[in-house]
């Protein structure tokens, strides 16, 4: 009963919406509201807008993508304000179709989605809203009704610029059923709709022959011929063209560059004029985005033919590269498993981590600057830092290649060998290495790989592989040495004890004996060591952290194990390089006594309950992690 009274609740607030009046009623809704009658690149824009702007590092993200648009904030930015933006103010930008280019699965498709599922929500809302001649086909902007004489003095009065013509059959109508009062013809209020075909238009190339160009401008209606006498009278014919019902709003070219040249030409009146030719009749206005996405072979083979030059001048091309970021591919991976039937099964922490790591690697890049590798650059484009390197670095290496990111392996390739290793092994858990496993297997059936590039990707399997490596032993640490708590925060405190001794020059008393005592500089540096800190940096280190208890003591906070990230991953990395012999023991003994088998049991506990692990996938961590530390 709840769905039936949400979808009952929705229908109420769609007859809520609805609206008609008379034109002079509409002109009074523009004086109170003039931004009703903004342009389709305009409403775009400001659709895009409204879902809000972050700024940060002088750049800015629109947070109308962040849900289903994945690492490509850059890519983001650019289309918004080198073509949205631009267009929105009626510069010469919004003359041009919008090209996505790209490789497959990069997002392209994804983002048109988007854009078309934004712009229906968007026109539910008052910023948002359309006013149509009610009874039109292509939902005729009303404001076609004032005659071009007068539309400097409508300009004048209510601030708002007038472009386009009255469409022939909104003209016959004007005299046959109003009479030529303007002020009496009826105005709606429309919602744009995909399904409905309001305002949202899809084009699809096909076989060239049998497909008509009736499906882009529209048809005559022969059975009614005979009724109206004439081919060239409007009421005989069909305005259902895909740029017809796509007026005002947003029309998607599919694969643009596979449609034949017919078609394509009446794209070049409609972007450089705003109208196009249908029947037999004057050229019909239509403002509309045009937006189509291709691939980069089928452009570079589009641009080669000098027949296209008209075309492609009338284009602006925005490449849809592959995302770089390791965390964003993560994302990309949930977004598609949980849209998928195998959104039950298990997968164990850091697997889709590791076959990001394994996809982003196939995208880079070889740097020119010898000291960077492709890992180092992996985590520099994921926001990790790398020693040595800085905000700058990563922007000087983001300008190295233009087309980075345009090729590689796609996010369909891994879940669909994600899909191929459960179902094949009818798990209900898989880890990182069956991924990997099943990674390397595909490669062999992927057809546009050669020879060498599988030879690169063998080769990132293996890096992917050691990263986990590193991982898993990390995992099993931390699961060991929560079970140790007690122990890390009493390690912790005597390495403070010593640092602040060390700091203020002074000595430490031991709690047992009273005697008094330098600072313990071996333990401090077993410590600090874990995390790389040398010997010339040490002082520099124990007074930071000084300062930071110092901080945390004027705030009135407690400076505990969880308040400094890097102290800890040391007292951690400290603790576990004492405990690792039991671990090896713990973890690669087939019958572990009576005190083995329970550190094991709460070890696995650690992980299910903290981690993120089930039974199956904490077992199989805990017997590969024995038999790494084993090696």
């Amino acid at each position: 009963m709840d769905i039936l009274k949400k979808i009952q609740s929705y229908r109420e607030e769609e007859e809520k919406l609805k609206w008609e009046g008379t034109f002079s009623d509409y002109l009074e809704l523009l004086k109170e509201r003039p931004y009703l009658a903004q342009s389709a690149h305009s409403r775009v824009y400001n659709m895009i807008k409204s879902a809000g702007i972050e700024e940060e590092n002088g750049h800015h993200k629109y947070k109308f993508f962040e849900h289903e648009i994945y690492g490509l904030e850059d890519s983001m930015e650019k289309l918004v304000e080198e073509y949205f933006h631009p267009a929105a103010k009626r510069l010469d930008v919004r003359k041009r179709i919008l090209l996505l280019m790209g490789p497959v699965s990069g997002g392209k498709s994804t983002l048109v989605n988007i854009l078309k599922r934004g712009l229906e929500d968007f026109s539910h809302t008052d910023e948002g809203a359309i006013f149509a001649i009610k009874g039109c086909p292509m939902h005729e902007d009303p404001l076609h009704l004032i005659p071009h004489h007068l539309r400097a003095d409508f300009q004048d009065e209510y601030g708002i610029r007038i472009e386009g013509n009255l469409s022939p059959l909104n003209m016959m109508r004007l005299e046959e059923e109003y009479g030529g009062r303007i002020e009496d013809v009826l105005v709606e209020r429309i919602f744009f709709s995909e399904d409905k075909r309001c305002g949202i238009g899809t084009f699809s190339p096909s076989d060239p022959k049998s497909q008509d160009i009736a499906d882009l401008t529209g048809s005559i209606d022969f059975s009614t011929i005979a009724e109206y006498g004439s081919e060239s009278d409007p009421r005989a014919y069909r305005f259902d063209g895909e740029l017809n019902k796509a007026n005002r709003g947003m029309m998607e070219f599919q694969e643009m560059l596979k449609c034949d040249e017919k078609f394509l030409w009446h794209l070049l009146s409609l972007t450089q004029e705003g109208n196009f030719k249908a029947g037999r009749f004057a050229l019909i206005s239509a403002d509309e985005l045009i937006v189509a996405h291709t691939n980069e072979a089928e452009y570079r083979s589009f641009i080669a033919n000098k027949k296209n030059e008209a075309l492609h001048s009338r284009m602006i091309v925005m490449p849809v590269p592959y995302n770089l970021k390791v965390s964003q591919e993560e994302r990309i991976y949930e977004k598609m498993i949980r849209q998928s039937d195998i959104k039950d099964v298990h997968i164990a922490p850091h697997t889709l981590r590791v076959a990001a790591m394994f996809t982003i690697l196939t995208r880079l890049k070889d740097s020119t600057r010898g000291q960077v590798d492709l890992l180092k650059k992996m985590r520099l484009y994921d926001g990790e830092s790398v020693e040595g390197f800085s905000d700058v670095d990563v922007e000087e290496l983001q300008r190295e290649y233009s087309d980075e990111g345009m090729s590689g392996i796609d996010p369909r390739y891994v879940i669909n060998r994600i899909s191929s290793t459960i179902i094949k092994k009818e798990m209900t858990s898989i880890n990182a290495l069956d991924v990997l496993r099943s990674l390397k297997d595909g490669l062999d059936s992927h057809a546009s790989i050669s020879k060498d590039d599988k030879e690169r990707y063998l080769n990132f399997i293996s890096i992917a592989r050691k990263e986990y490596d590193e991982l898993a032993k990390k995992e099993v640490q931390k699961a060991f040495v929560y079970s140790y708590e007690e122990s890390a925060v009493t390690l912790m405190d005597n390495y403070l004890d010593n640092v602040e001794a060390y700091c203020n020059k002074s000595k430490i008393r031991d709690p047992l004996t009273g005697e008094e005592l330098n600072p313990d500089e071996k333990l401090m540096r077993s410590i600090e060591e874990q995390i790389g800190i040398s010997e010339n940096a040490k002082k520099a280190f124990r007074e930071e952290i000084l300062i930071r208890i110092s901080a945390y003591a004027r705030k009135g906070k407690k400076f505990d194990y969880h308040s400094h990230e890097r102290l800890r991953e040391a007292i951690q990395k400290k603790l576990f390089a004492d405990l690792k012999d039991i671990v090896k023991i713990t973890t690669s003994t087939k019958t572990p006594d009576e005190q083995q088998l329970k550190k094991m049991n709460e070890v696995i506990a650690t992980l299910i309950d903290e981690y993120g692990y089930n039974s199956s996938s904490a077992n199989e961590l805990l017997r590969y992690v024995g038999s790494l530390l084993n090696r």
